[in-house]
Order: C-alpha cells, then sequence, then structure tokens
C-alpha cells in the first residue's frame, strides 16, 4: 500500500498542495477496504467523511423523480463527499462500491482540527476544496449526471481548422469545431448533455470504433488504449459538461460527431500525458473518427440513445399498468353507468373501467416493444454515403460485434448501407407508436377529468387525489392538475411526431441533413412522456377513489337499465318504458313494475349488477 500522503498528492482535490498542508490531511487519513455494494453514504445523511478514492471505483447515484439514478462512477485520485470539509450539513447523493474498493476516510472534524493551527495550510486546503466543488457546480452535466469534471480559469488554448485559428479556453475538452458549431447554433439552449443516454451511446459507438479499429491494426495499440479508457469515463458518467453543442443544428449532426471526437481525443491525450490540443498523438479526425463519418456514427448513437430512453418509457407504463389493474380491483364492486356520446349507455363497474385503461396501456407496451426492434439496424461501416469509403470492408461486423458487447443490444449491420444511410423509416414508425401511446393516454385523461368533474355540478363519480388549490379567486376549487399535464405532454409528443415525418421527408440522395431536429423530437418525447406517466401513476392513479352512493344512484336513475329488460320486453315495449321515464322523471323499475310488465323477483334479477355488467344466457 502507498502513504497516504503518495495518495493525495495525485489526488483532483488536493493534488497542488505544498508539502506542509499534505502532511496535515495525510496525517487525518483512515484507510478503510469496502466490499461490492457496500454504502459508504446515503443521500441526505450527514455530511462528516470525504473519501479520496486509492483503488477500485466508487458509484454515485441520486434519487430522481421515478428511481435511483446513477451520476457517475469515480476511480483512483477522485474524491466523494468533499463538500463534508465546507460543513455541508448533508450529502446530494448515495456513495456505493462498485467492486471491492479501497478509499483514504477523512473525518471532517479531525481534518479541521489539524488545520486549525496552521492558517496557511487551511486556506489552501479548503481553497482546493472550494474550486473543485465550484468547479463542478459551474460546468456540471445537466439532468441526472451532475458530476462531470470541467474546465476552469480564463487561460486559452489556440487550435485550427480549415476555416483558420481560433481561441478555445485551455481546459476545455472540446476543440474548435465544437466552439464553432456552439457560435452557429444557438437555437433551442438544450445542448447534447441534457440527455445523457446520448452522450453515452456517442461514447459507446466511439468506443466499440477503437477496439474494432485496434483488432485491425489500423490505430496503434496505445492510442486505442487511450480512447477506449477516455469512452469508458464518458459511459461512467465523466466529462458530460463539455458536450455543449446545442441538439439543432445544421450539418447533419457533423457538431455532435465533431464534439465527441474532440471530447475523447484531448481526454485520450491527457491520458498519454500530452497537453490537450496536441492532436499529433491522438487527432480528433485521423484517430477517433477513422473508419466513421458522421453519416454513420450518428444515426447509430441516436438509435442507441433512443432504446436507452425507451427502457424507462417502458418500465414506467409497466408500473402504471399494475397501478390500473389494481385499481381496477379495488373498485370492482362499484356499479356505474357506461356512455356512449356522453350520454347514458348501460351499466357497468368501475373496476371495467380501470381494468380497460390497464388492457390498453399494455398494448402500447407491445407496440413499442415490436416498433423499437427496426432500431437495431445500424449503418456503421457505410460512412459518408454507405459505400465504405476509407472504411476497412472487415470493419462493420468488427463495430457491430464491439457495440452488441458494451450495449447488449442486438444491433446488426443493414443489408444495403447505401439504403440505409439516408433512410429514417424506423424513426417514423417508432414515432408513430409514441404518438399511439400518448393520444391513448391522453383519451384515458380526458376520462378522468370527466368522471371526477363536480364536486356537485359534475360527475363526480371518482374523486381525483387533491395535488393543489385550484383558483387565485375561487375558494375552495381543486383542479384535476395530474390529467391535466399529461395532456399537455400528449399534444407535445403529437407535434413532435409531425416534426419527425417532416424530418424524414425531407431527405434528399444519400443522407437527411434534418436527422438533428428528429433526434431532439424524439428524444422530447420519450423523456416528458416517461415523467409523465409516472407522475400520472404516483400523483393521480394511486389515489382515486370513488363515490360509489353517487354511481349507484346515477344507475338506479337511468334510463340506460331498461336495455337488460330488452330479452324479456322486447324492444318497442322497451322503448315505451324509456319514453315514459324520459317524460316523467320516474325510475325505469317503477314503471315496469307499475305496468305489471315483470313480476318483482323477476326484475330483481334483470337489474342486478351481475345481470347488467356482464354477459349471461338469454332466453331461447
Amino acid at each position: 500500500m502507498r502513504e497516504a500522503i503518495d495518495v493525495l498528492r495525485v489526488s483532483e482535490l488536493f493534488g497542488g498542495l505544498e508539502e506542509g498542508a499534505l502532511a496535515l490531511v495525510a496525517g487525518c487519513a483512515e484507510r478503510v477496504t469496502f466490499p461490492a455494494g457496500a454504502e459508504l453514504f446515503r443521500e441526505g445523511d450527514p455530511c462528516e467523511i470525504c473519501y479520496v478514492v486509492e483503488e477500485g471505483r466508487l458509484a454515485l447515484s441520486r434519487r430522481g423523480p421515478r428511481a435511483e439514478q446513477r451520476l457517475i462512477v469515480l476511480g483512483p485520485g477522485e474524491a466523494a463527499g468533499e463538500s463534508a470539509l465546507l460543513q455541508v450539513p448533508a450529502h446530494g447523493a448515495t456513495a456505493r462500491a462498485a467492486g471491492r474498493l479501497v478509499a483514504l476516510a477523512l473525518q471532517r472534524d479531525r481534518v479541521l482540527a489539524a488545520l486549525a493551527g496552521d492558517g496557511g495550510a487551511a486556506v489552501a486546503v479548503l481553497g482546493s476544496v472550494a474550486r473543485v466543488i465550484a468547479r463542478h457546480l459551474r460546468f456540471g452535466a445537466s439532468g441526472v449526471v451532475g458530476f462531470a469534471k470541467t474546465y476552469s480559469g480564463g487561460a486559452l488554448r489556440r487550435e485550427h481548422d480549415l476555416l483558420g485559428e481560433r481561441e478555445v479556453p485551455a481546459d476545455a475538452l472540446y476543440g474548435i469545431q465544437t466552439l464553432r458549431g456552439v457560435e452557429n447554433f444557438p437555437i433551442t439552449g438544450v445542448p447534447l448533455s441534457h440527455f445523457p443516454p446520448l452522450v453515452r451511446a456517442l461514447a459507446a459507438v466511439k468506443q466499440a470504433a477503437a477496439r474494432a479499429n485496434g483488432r485491425l491494426g489500423l490505430l496503434a495499440a496505445p492510442v486505442a488504449d487511450a480512447i477506449d479508457r477516455a469512452c469508458q469515463e464518458i459511459l461512467d458518467g465523466h466529462w458530460h459538461g463539455h458536450f455543449v453543442v446545442d441538439m439543432v443544428q445544421g450539418g447533419a449532426g457533423t457538431s455532435t460527431n465533431m464534439n465527441a471526437n474532440e471530447v475523447i481525443a484531448n481526454r485520450a491525450l491527457e491520458l498519454l500525458g500530452h497537453a490537450r490540443g496536441d492532436y499529433a498523438a491522438c487527432h480528433p479526425n485521423n484517430h477517433v473518427n477513422l473508419s466513421q463519418s458522421t453519416n454513420d456514427v450518428y444515426p447509430t448513437a441516436l438509435r442507441i440513445a433512443a432504446l436507452a430512453l425507451l427502457r424507462d418509457l417502458l418500465s414506467a407504463l409497466e408500473r402504471l399498468r399494475d397501478a390500473l389493474a389494481a385499481k381496477g380491483e379495488e373498485l370492482s364492486g362499484v356499479l356505474k353507468m357506461g356512455r356512449t356520446q356522453l350520454q347514458d349507455a348501460v351499466p357497468m363497474t368501475l373496476g371495467q373501467e380501470f381494468t380497460a385503461f390497464a388492457v390498453t396501456t399494455g398494448e402500447d407496451i407491445d407496440r413499442l416493444r415490436e416498433t423499437a426492434r427496426l432500431l437495431l439496424e445500424i449503418n456503421m461501416g457505410g460512412t459518408a454515403i454507405g459505400t465504405g469509403i476509407l472504411a476497412d470492408p472487415r470493419y462493420p461486423q468488427l463495430v457491430a460485434e464491439e457495440l452488441r458487447a458494451l450495449t447488449g443490444l442486438d444491433l446488426v449491420i443493414a443489408g444495403n448501407l447505401v439504403e440505409a444511410t439516408p433512410d429514417t423509416g424506423a424513426f417514423v414508425l417508432f414515432s408513430g407508436a409514441l404518438k399511439r401511446t400518448a393520444v391513448k393516454l391522453s383519451k384515458m385523461c380526458n376520462d378522468l377529468r370527466l368522471l371526477s368533474s363536480g364536486p356537485r355540478c359534475g360527475f363526480s363519480e371518482i374523486n381525483l387525489p387533491p395535488m393543489q388549490p385550484g383558483s387565485s379567486i375561487m375558494p375552495g376549487k381543486v383542479n384535476p392538475v395530474i390529467p391535466e399535464v399529461v395532456n399537455q405532454v400528449a399534444f407535445a409528443v403529437v407535434g413532435h411526431d409531425l416534426t419527425i415525418t417532416l424530418a424524414a421527408e425531407a431527405a434528399q440522395l444519400q443522407l437527411n441533413v434534418m436527422e438533428p431536429i428528429l433526434a431532439y423530437s424524439l428524444f422530447q418525447s420519450l423523456s416528458t412522456l416517461t415523467a409523465a406517466v409516472d407522475v400520472l401513476r404516483e400523483r393521480c392513479i394511486a389515489g382515486i377513489t370513488a363515490n360509489a352512493e353517487r354511481t349507484r344512484e346515477m344507475v338506479e336513475r337511468s334510463i340506460g337499465v331498461v336495455t337488460a329488460l330488452v330479452p324479456v320486453l322486447g324492444y318497442e315495449r322497451a322503448s315505451e318504458v324509456a319514453a315514459e321515464a324520459l317524460a316523467t322523471g320516474a325510475p325505469v323499475r317503477e314503471i315496469v313494475l307499475a305496468r305489471g310488465l315483470v313480476a318483482p323477483e323477476a326484475l330483481d334479477e334483470l337489474l342486478a349488477p351481475a345481470a347488467m355488467t356482464r354477459p349471461r344466457r338469454l332466453p331461447g
């Protein structure tokens, strides 16, 4: 084992400190070994210990709106819980050992006590901690990533491209072509890092390419290994804050591809012992982009990212289906009137209504899975237009093999790469399935809003859980805000589907240059629909209750129950009863008994809930 001071000397948190300050901190360190899966701290726990990884890997995760989500995986030299040294009260994430882990534990009180006698060391140590935390906060990746290591300061480096020279932030992992992309496309304000699955998909494609090129002897082993390691860091959650290009861009995704190429090249350079921007040793185009073009990298990454986002949506839909089925079982004994064209139809149970919602949700899950299979066909190795120029003929199958191993997806190379390169038909069909899901969810929410309308002057058959006051002027009003927000998400998904359709239609000749807006629209649909489904389940479906007395009263007052008497009375006489009930307001039961049309015992049987809400044998 190394001495604690040697571990701290090369750490992100304390590297660069003078020996005296390092010695003070090292004197407080306790080496701790954790087995795989061990929890070092939990989100919300008091923040009292900073851990510096010596050996192994440490995974950080955070509670998300739907489930715990991975943030980042830390390796040797990186620290977790560093805010303990600044007396932050609670941890903002949960830390677990990803395999056997050896770390130096720094107790806050012990470190601060050691620093109390040396003002200079205290300023240096705590200043270093504050700078690292500030860097994380300043350029941390969006969404669940949040801990990406980033650039800081005002130093610049000069880079050049086809159009000339530009100055790039010295600590930026991206380069000149990314800088031009940022300047040219200030469109949505949504950078690539907003969608971590896309950043990870780009890294997976580049990692697979580096491995395939290494196997073919086209990349020197040290360069291939450095690219591989840089990509793995991105897959682990690092460096996402450097994926800064806007999602919507001209150039068919070239700015996205170059953003990935430059970040990976510069991180690989660091791993090789070179400075960022020293591209002779590892070049964004010559090495990271070897055997590739934007036109096969970008659509392949889009497919992988879409499938990753779909996994979350399918999980959310499965949970919703189960919640609806459980609600159907819970309300199976609540009799109510069914309606067609908003008019009374025939009786049913609330349980049947919610069970039908569960079944239709299950059908959407099946359709999404079916159409998603089309996204498994990729065009890697087609390069610019599908002819495979600048790619070894063995490369496509090798890169597909590597991608399958990395992603766990059954990816296959398209049978004709010239056809596959401009073709976005799979996205159109998949978006159509998403639209179908959104439309049916919206219809369900329309029903929930109607059934809960009131409370005095509407249907008022069910009660939605109250989420917030509904009016700034009308006291006591509570609105169905959760179904309303799901409706709005559904409208957006329908709009995104039209955008995707138009983008696919706009393809010309050997390339579809409109894929960026297609990708943005598709990812927005997937992510917002997933959130909406979970919100609907958690904040609406789970808390629904029935007004059973009101529903039964409406059944008894309804004219629609006369339908159950048709087998005995015939259609004409049943219509006469219905007309009289409508004209007089008298219940159907009273009219039938008053006319002596059916004996009381037989009428009770005909109008029993079991007889009116499911099929039964008819008299011969």
